[in-house]
């Protein structure tokens, strides 16, 4: 039975549209894409990184676990870059699962619903974009509540080329 896997993917270092484009190239190798949001821009989050990071929202299908889902997409960030030496740092890809399913995990491995969820507007925004009715089966709210509820989504901008 497939499952219904929602992935959030971001970055700042490097060409950071070509690293998206090849994320998303790598993930529709391991998982039957369903839709992609429109890239977004915005400011650093945790004020650790420097530099603006471009984001977007995926869904995938899949019939894996969610542990071997973690293991592909880490291994998708390290093949594009990705250094984990620094928690909130400069990436050139990260590569979050925000819900799977309906499930609820909450290991020292892997959290879902991610944590963070309501607390990202780069996240949120692209996610309410092309999931608005989506609900986070924590709160039971859903993703145009959790953005309705959050903070000045202001810097938070569709990417021009």
């Amino acid at each position: 039975m497939q499952t219904e896997v929602v992935l959030s993917l971001g970055g700042n270092k490097g060409d950071r549209e070509m690293l998206l484009s090849k994320a998303i190239e790598a993930i529709k190798i391991h998982f039957q894409l369903v839709r992609v949001s429109e890239v977004y821009e915005t400011s650093a989050w945790g004020g650790v990184a420097k530099g603006n990071f471009l984001n977007q929202v995926v869904v995938v299908l899949t019939e894996k676990q969610p542990e071997e889902v973690l293991g592909i997409i880490q291994g998708i960030e390290s093949q594009l870059g990705r250094k984990r030496d620094e928690h909130w740092g400069d990436r050139t890809m990260d590569i979050d699962i925000l819900y799977f399913g309906e499930r609820k995990i909450n290991t020292s491995l892997l959290q879902i619903p991610h944590p963070y969820i309501a607390q990202r507007e780069f996240v949120l925004v692209p996610l309410a974009a092309i999931l608005p009715q989506k609900v986070n089966p924590v709160t039971g709210k859903n993703s145009l509540e959790m953005l309705a509820e959050g903070e000045d989504l202001s810097e938070v901008k569709v990417f021009k080329r």
